[in-house]
């Protein structure tokens, strides 16, 4: 069976900027696994129509790998994905890809100090692995009674049939997220009638999207810094705008006001801008960007449900609050599963369990990467690194810093060794994360979100500044971690660690 110093799974920018860093650290003993047959994650999966990115382009890229040609402010999903596969090309990852490799399960060997990883192409061992899958990689449909027997055509917005033509059809779109505010606009144009089944509405601020001409390019072309500048002060207007989501929600309302008047130039019916104005703050649910979408609610041919969608029958979709609508199409836009992770399922710890039965009452890992119990295991975009108001990318590399000290930590403590973080740690950071978020938007905002996870525990944002987190994950403290060595029989078995009973969310208060 092939052995490699570090698996990574998925190649997503989770799992592409991993592959970089540890070829900046000198590791090339790796491999990225990745189920589909290219790389692109999130942004190769999702294609619909409309689709593209609500963070300015030229902050939604790696800072060590900048994009001078971004052709717009607000990049669409072919650009970011031609951008990952440019990244994957200058640098040289192409030959660590396993392609049409999907994992099936990860299991940590105790005696040997290493993951045996199974997957659709074979079985190998791993000394460490990077769980790079991200969270927006498994959509989530929701049971519908009797959508099985719908007669028409049925798909999520992150599977979109584009051999279905939708033109001069009846549609039901099922959503009112990120996917969605940007379907709607795309496809009404074309559709005989459209029919929004909202179960919450969003708030929506206007997409202030351009086309980067010429000129601008050649400029940060020749002038690299001027990138870089941009790129800094869009990171800092986002960096002042964090203390009002985390902090004091209260300065939101002047935000509020903003929306409320972008809806109220597009929708003229007092009664359809009554059913689209949301009952919670803003920022409660992550604000969404666009310019197209009210304008395309105020058409003839859409209608808007104040309701969700609660049965199908025959080719009818029926609302919660029985508005019913014959269609020929009905279309997702329901997210994924976030806190909830199918990965988690696959992943079997040093004591048997999986990591979703660690995980049963609520997500949790040490500085969002490490849990007890899982040695040698980072994951990327773990619980409680996301953001609402900025990007990903920022997280993504702190993280990737982290796991950098993580390989070189582990290479001074010499011989074959792993690390497993220690309960205690893990409990004290996400007491500290969960109390911090007590006050922030997303916990006192009055809504019902996908931060949240089913027993209404936020496991999914960061309550603070991406310069906090960076701070937080410059450097693996080994006090914070068990240091296993090579086996020696124990009473509690070859390489036991400590045990790990359960990971503290922190929710309640303590004692």
């Amino acid at each position: 069976m092939p052995h490699v110093r570090v698996a990574v799974v998925g190649s997503g920018f989770g799992g592409l900027g991993a592959a970089v860093r540890l070829r900046r650290e000198g590791v090339t003993d790796f491999v990225v696994l990745e189920r589909a047959g290219s790389v692109g994650g999130t942004w190769r999966d999702n294609s619909y129509p409309g689709c593209a990115c609500d963070v300015p382009s030229h902050l939604y890229s790696f800072s060590f790998a900048p994009h001078p040609d971004w052709p717009r402010t607000f990049s669409g999903q072919e650009h970011i994905r031609a951008y990952l596969e440019h990244v994957t090309d200058v640098f040289g990852l192409r030959p660590h890809l396993r392609l049409d490799t999907e994992v099936t399960l990860m299991r940590w060997d105790g005696e040997r100090l290493r993951w045996e990883i199974e997957t659709s192409g074979g079985g190998l061992t791993a000394d460490i692995v990077v769980s790079a899958t991200g969270p927006l990689s498994e959509p989530r449909v929701p049971e519908i009674p009797g959508l099985d027997s719908f007669p028409g055509k049925v798909f999520h917005s992150a599977r979109w049939d584009h051999d279905y033509d939708l033109r001069g059809k009846r549609v039901a779109v099922v959503g009112t997220g990120a996917s969605a505010i940007q379907i709607v606009p795309s496809i009404q144009p074309d559709v005989a009638r459209l029919t929004l089944f909202q179960r919450t509405p969003p708030w929506v601020m206007p997409r202030v999207d351009r086309a980067i001409g010429g000129l601008e390019r050649g400029l940060h072309r020749a002038l690299p810094f001027t990138a870089r500048l941009r790129r800094g002060l869009l990171w800092g207007i986002r960096e002042l705008q964090v203390q009002a989501f985390t902090r004091h929600p209260e300065e939101l309302g002047f935000v509020e006001r903003l929306a409320e008047r972008n809806m109220a130039r597009a929708i003229k019916d007092p009664e359809l801008r009554a059913r689209l104005t949301p009952d919670y703050r803003i920022g409660c649910k992550r604000i969404l960007l666009s310019s197209t979408y009210y304008p395309a609610l105020a058409r003839p041919n859409v209608d808007v449900v104040s309701s969700g969608l609660a049965e199908v029958r025959g080719s009818t979709a029926v609302a919660a609050d029985g508005t019913e609508a014959e269609s020929d199409a009905i279309v997702f836009g329901t997210g994924f599963h976030v806190t909830d992770m199918p990965i988690a399922e696959r992943v079997v710890g040093a004591d048997g369990r999986t990591l979703a039965e660690v995980w049963k009452n609520g997500m949790g890992a040490l500085r969002g990467a490490s849990v007890c119990g899982f040695p040698n295991w980072m994951t990327i975009i773990g619980p409680n690194t996301g953001l609402g108001n900025s990007s990903m990318i920022l997280m993504i590399e702190s993280q990737l810093n982290y796991l950098a000290d993580f390989l070189r930590q582990s290479a001074t403590l010499g011989g074959r060794v792993a690390l497993d973080a220690r309960q205690g740690a893990v409990d004290a950071w996400n007491h500290t994360v969960q109390e911090r978020m007590k006050r922030t938007v997303w916990n006192t905002g009055g809504c019902t979100s996908w931060y949240l996870d089913a027993e209404g525990r936020n496991t999914t944002v960061w309550p603070g500044t991406t310069t906090e987190f960076r701070n937080a994950t410059r450097r693996v403290d080994l006090a914070e971690y068990q240091v296993l060595r090579a086996p020696a029989p124990t009473a509690a078995g070859p390489g036991a660690p400590l045990p790990c009973p359960w990971v503290d969310t922190g929710i309640e208060e303590s004692a």
